[in-house]
């Protein structure tokens, strides 16, 4: 439909970047980016419990060594892929 990185933007589902910088490691559990001279450590939610009984989970999808600027993603969350939401179906069809 053409709002899927918008709707993942404002679903605060994902992780962003709040100062530019490099990232010189990133985990399962936080990235930690040099900006300025000053080390940042960005926590990612892991399994955790929402108030609607759902589970909210970050997946990093930046590598050590990448230059990222601000308002770049670092975590995609349960739904989203890319910065994009990510919830429909692929179907292929064949005809014989």
């Amino acid at each position: 439909t053409g709002l899927e990185r918008q709707v993942a933007l404002d679903s605060g589902v994902l992780a962003i970047a709040e100062h530019e910088g490099k990232i010189i490691y990133t985990d399962i559990d936080k990235t930690i980016l040099s900006s300025n001279g000053d080390t940042l450590s960005i926590p990612l939610v892991m399994y955790q419990g929402s108030n609607k009984n759902t589970c909210m989970h970050q997946t990093p999808r930046v590598r050590r060594g990448k230059c990222l600027k601000k308002g770049q993603i670092l975590a995609d969350g349960a739904a989203t892929v890319g910065g994009e939401l990510a919830l429909g179906k692929n179907i292929l069809v064949a005809y014989m």
